[in-house]
């Protein structure tokens, strides 16, 4: 059995990878879904978790912009270095949460959903982009399980856990999020060299328009919901003043009905 990689290594083949044609392609195409989303949401507090090396806050308008990491790499620009599953982060404090690529890297993806939970706010918004494993991409991740076998090291993002998007969304509704919008994007098959990419770049028209659900990456939008108080309706049969305080009018004599009646 192969010797498993540090997390130095580890950090490092994923830099690799980032920096790679298809790295590159993959950052292009999520920064696009999430320059779309953030612009529109406001607040406070808005927090990145993990991809430090992308800016996918740059056109975000709230106010305070942090971004964290799982390492020590400060050299990428985190704020922040923490753990996805314990955060930090005082309860009800984020206004604005990303995750990108973090549940399929995560020991326990449900318990760091748990966290984002606790740290939002009500009707916070929660972005999560990750690989689509009904995908071609899904497909050359099952195809390098074939050849290369499990005990053998995978690079990124090869050595991650695909989760389906039907299953996260499930998740998402039990912790209570209501899922807006679902977009996917990298609909050309994730070949290393940019030669065999633009050769495909067909599949990219024709996966939005017709495949939408076979892209390799999804991206969510959702809102955390809080069930709130149930307001109380008036009751309009009852009267809103008693009888003994309610000021009756004065009785008019005849004299004054023809008085009234010659000043007209």
């Amino acid at each position: 059995m192969s010797e498993q990689p540090n997390q130095q290594q580890v950090n490092d083949a994923r830099h690799a990878w980032l920096d790679s044609t298809l790295g590159r392609y993959l950052q292009q195409e999520e920064q696009l879904l999430y320059d779309q989303a953030v612009v529109d949401l406001f607040g406070f507090n808005a927090l990145q978790m993990g991809c430090p090396q992308m800016d996918l806050l740059r056109d975000s308008r709230v106010a305070y912009r942090y971004v964290s990491s799982d390492s020590a790499d400060t050299a990428a620009g985190a704020d922040l270095q923490c753990c996805d599953d314990f955060l930090p982060i005082a309860d009800t404090s984020l206004d604005l949460l990303l995750l990108p690529h973090r549940l399929e890297f995560s020991e326990r993806p449900h318990q760091t959903l748990r966290e984002a939970e606790r740290v939002m706010i009500p009707e916070g918004h929660l972005l999560i982009s990750g690989f689509n494993p009904l995908s071609l991409w899904g497909l050359a991740l099952g195809l390098k399980n074939i050849v290369s076998g499990r005990c053998c090291i995978r690079t990124y993002p090869w050595n991650s856990r695909f989760i389906g998007l039907t299953r996260l969304k499930d998740w998402l509704t039990l912790l209570g999020f209501e899922v807006l919008s679902v977009e996917t994007c990298c609909h050309i098959p994730p070949f290393e060299q940019e030669t065999w990419r633009q050769r495909f770049r067909f599949m990219q028209k024709l996966g939005t328009r017709w495949l939408p659900f076979m892209g390799g990456v999804y991206f969510i939008v959702a809102k955390k919901r809080v069930v709130g108080m149930t307001p109380l309706k008036p009751n309009w049969k009852k009267s809103p003043l008693q009888p003994g305080l309610a000021v009756r009018p004065t009785q008019r004599k005849p004299s004054q009905n023809r008085a009234i009646k010659s000043d007209h």
